[in-house]
């Protein structure tokens, strides 16, 4: 399971990146101090998921800790990218794997 997860955080960070939403530069560290869900005040749905959330993932699986044992972030993805004319369905559908993986028993 822990290899599945990796993998799918790999292709999050490739659908990023195709998409040209990987930042070259970290937000201000204020930013990534939020206390609010998704830092929702601080940062854009992409910045998070490449600066607080695919860090956090990457982390702990390198060191072997006990990942989330719920996830639910492609709703907000979902609802931060309707409308757009970005075509964000593979991108969506990692999300949504890695929702199914970190929650499933």
């Amino acid at each position: 399971m822990r290899t599945d997860v990796a993998e799918v955080l790999i292709d999050i960070e490739a659908e990023l990146r195709r998409l040209a939403l990987w930042d070259a530069t970290p937000p201000p560290a204020e930013a990534l101090a939020s206390t609010e869900p998704f830092a929702i005040d601080t940062l854009t749905p992409p910045q998070w998921l490449q600066f607080i959330f695919l860090p956090t993932l990457y982390r702990m699986l390198e060191e072997g800790a006990p990942l989330p044992e719920r996830c639910g972030i492609a709703p907000m993805a979902e609802e931060f990218f309707s409308g757009s004319a970005l075509p964000t369905a593979e991108l969506l559908d990692a999300l949504r794997l890695v929702d199914a993986l970190l929650s499933s028993e």
